[in-house]
């Protein structure tokens, strides 16, 4: 009768002790797992919070550093002419459109320098003032640029489309615009020559 009680008691501690044993381990497991987890997801959080930020910064500073540099080529671009006329780029060699004081238009034809040169094969011709009852003028060398047969009609504001031809394998490139003769508030040039780029619908305007 001893020897079963013995037997039993042993019995049950060893059954105690393989329980907690067991019981141990997978708590422990558990809880191991728990915080490996909430760690990476800390980890992953941070990352995240660091690379977001960081874009935007990147992005904003890029958009405004393109904007600086596209107005300042903007402003580069515009430029006088020798006799402080408007410059006309639409053909090469670039023009110089320009009223004389007797109101003669001079046409001056300039290299990649801005340096004046001599016509060469250009045909250049020019329908202006009233639209009911334009004049039309043609024009011919006199020394290194060419000059109109005859004068514009009065007026500070008169439509105007030119026609160049710039030599007989090309096609006529015409420009047209308002040569308004008022002063621009913002630069020393009369408004047909603007060069403060204000305005640009009374400066735009030509097709092949």
């Amino acid at each position: 009768m001893k020897q079963r009680k013995r037997l039993l008691a042993a019995l049950i501690s060893f059954t105690l002790l393989a329980w907690s044993t067991s019981y141990a381990d997978d708590h422990g497991h558990e809880a191991g797992h728990d915080h490996s987890a909430h760690a990476a997801d800390a980890h992953d959080h941070g990352a995240n919070k660091d690379a977001k930020p960081k874009d935007d910064h990147s992005e904003h500073d890029h958009a405004s550093h393109e904007g600086h540099d596209h107005g300042e080529h903007a402003h580069a671009d515009a430029k006088a002419g020798p006799n402080g006329g408007r410059i006309i780029t639409s053909v090469e060699p670039h023009l110089e459109f320009y009223l004389t004081e007797e109101r003669k238009i001079q046409i001056t034809f300039l290299n990649d320098h801005g340096e004046v040169i001599a016509p060469k094969e250009q045909v250049v011709s020019l329908i202006g003032g009233d639209r009911q009852n334009p004049i039309r003028l043609r024009f011919a060398s006199k020394g290194s640029v060419l000059l109109s047969d005859k004068a514009l009609p009065e007026g500070n504001n008169l439509p105007i489309i030119l026609s160049i031809k710039p030599d007989a394998k090309s096609k006529t490139v015409r420009e047209r615009f308002n040569l308004n003769l008022s002063d621009c508030p913002t630069c020393d040039y009369l408004e047909y020559a603007c060069i403060c780029e204000h305005g640009e619908e009374d400066h735009e305007g030509h097709d092949h």
